[in-house]
């Protein structure tokens, strides 16, 4: 494996990574199409976090010499000078706005094709980790709509795996187009699954009211039904919120989190409160 340089800029440092693994892990009778990638790279300089983002570079375009797209870092593994890490890819398309020409996206679909033994560039990690707390007893709340619910994988795995357990609640609120297209509630890979039996953890899956339209998916409205829940949680010593996905999200959730509060300026001062104390943990991309 290659050592690390710096960008053109000389102020980030590329690694490169070969491809172990590429499994798809929605069911081939869905239309989405979703890739766990795993990855291994040599490089000393490059430190693994779960929650943490890899800028990936694919090949550019129109002269440029890369296309760049941030991946979340779903799991990782980092024995001695190397590491051994993961992220999920869905294929997108895109609508050009002068032809109305349907594309596929230059990174999603590099990564996709991508044969094991393949080697990408990349640059990172950034972004904030998903720390877990020192005291098991702590509450744990993960919201993630798509392909943002990678990094709970890990996390979840971390915690009752790693740790021996654990002894606070872990409530898991994730969304998807259909059931059919949830990354990790089908026959395919039932990661979440695997903790069912663990009394502490509990998932709670949204989905969109009319996928076949493009509605959004009703995951503030899962959160509303189990408010009572996740206000607990929210005011409990030590507790934790995760929140991973797109940027569009974090209004849904503002909203839901604000009818549970009271209203948008209670929510608002509690929500400062908690990443204030680094209580408040996201990904947003």
């Amino acid at each position: 494996m290659q050592n690390a340089i710096t960008d053109g800029a000389g102020d980030s440092m590329i690694f490169a990574a070969k491809l172990l693994k590429s499994e798809r892990i929605t069911p081939e009778s869905s239309r989405e199409e979703v890739r766990r990638l795993v990855f291994h790279t040599d490089n000393r300089y490059f430190d693994c976090k779960v929650g943490s983002c890899i800028r990936v570079l694919a090949p550019g375009q129109y002269g440029n010499p890369y296309h760049a797209r941030f991946y979340s870092i779903a799991d990782c593994e980092q024995p001695d000078d190397a590491a051994e890490f993961e992220i999920c890819v869905r294929r997108c398309f895109y609508i050009d706005d002068a032809s109305g020409e349907e594309y596929e996206g230059v990174a999603s679909t590099y990564l996709c094709d991508l044969k094991p033994g393949s080697v990408i560039k990349f640059s990172g990690p950034v972004g904030y980790p998903f720390v877990v707390p020192e005291n098991p007893d702590a509450n744990l709340l993960m919201i993630g709509m798509g392909t943002g619910v990678a990094p709970f994988r890990g996390l979840i795995r971390m915690i009752y795996e790693k740790h021996g357990g654990w002894q606070g609640k872990v409530r898991l609120f994730h969304g998807s187009r259909t059931g059919l297209e949830s990354l990790y509630m089908n026959d395919v890979n039932n990661d979440i699954g695997n903790y069912f039996d663990q009394p502490t953890f509990k998932a709670f899956q949204a989905v969109s009211p009319r996928p076949v339209f493009n509605a959004p998916i009703a995951l503030d409205k899962v959160v509303e039904q189990n408010a009572a829940e996740v206000w607990e949680i929210v005011n409990s010593p030590d507790s934790c919120i995760y929140v991973a996905g797109m940027k569009q999200m974090l209004g849904m959730i503002d909203n839901a989190m604000a009818g549970i509060a009271g209203s948008p300026d209670a929510w608002l001062s509690k929500r400062n409160e908690m990443a204030a104390a680094g209580r408040w943990l996201e990904v947003l991309y």
